[in-house]
């Protein structure tokens, strides 16, 4: 209870759960057109989707620098890097021989990593997230495709629409957010940059 009533919708993080949100949206429905409509409906459909999660990596990354702006921008690298993977492959031409989920798995673990370092988001969140990274990254192991994909996609989705709803229905507490954006700005201090055993105080 406390952590609800310290948490506010700030706007930044309603817009991403809804961008994540018609990501969602936008990738079902365009499976559903890959399999009753002609197939230029449906690459429209996930290029569109493509695009929303392609935002969404943006606003992450910018949520996500307060904790570690480096990791964040990796991460941010890795989710880019398998939009245009997934892009390229709606273009027999241009698609490269790698699967997306080499850069999506990986960017879920950061993710989910981030999430669990955070002061503004439940560790619970993180945690949860970085079992989809690790679900995505088994659909690369042709047995446990064969034998588990059903049961590693639906974890996958549940996983990832879980921090979609948190973000949409509480958002980020924003207060701890500003804290920990401020701390990671601010440059070290002198006395921070003293070795241990080289600093005594006088008496």
């Amino acid at each position: 209870m406390g952590w609800i009533a310290k948490t506010q919708r700030d706007p930044n993080a309603r817009m991403t759960g809804v961008i994540y949100l018609l990501y969602f949206l936008t990738a079902i429905f365009a499976q559903v057109l890959m399999s009753r409509a002609p197939v230029d409906s449906g690459n429209a459909a996930n290029l569109i989707a493509i695009a929303f999660y392609t935002a969404l990596t943006l606003l992450f990354y910018g949520m996500f620098k307060a904790v570690n702006i480096k990791l964040s921008l990796l991460a941010a690298i890795f989710s880019l890097a398998g939009c245009a993977v997934m892009a390229l492959g709606f273009f027999p031409r241009a698609s490269l021989p790698v699967s997306r989920l080499l850069f999506f798995g990986p960017y879920c673990l950061m993710i989910g990593y981030l999430i669990f370092r955070s002061s503004f988001l439940p560790r619970i969140l993180g945690v949860q997230m970085a079992f989809a990274g690790l679900g995505w990254l088994a659909f690369l192991i042709p047995a446990v495709v064969h034998n588990l994909s059903l049961y590693i996609e639906v974890l996958g989705v549940v996983e990832e629409a879980s921090l979609m709803l948190w973000l949409i229905s509480m958002g980020v507490n924003v207060q701890r957010w500003k804290e920990q954006a401020n701390a990671a700005a601010k440059p070290p201090s002198i006395d921070a940059a003293v070795m241990p055993g080289q600093y005594h105080e006088t008496t």
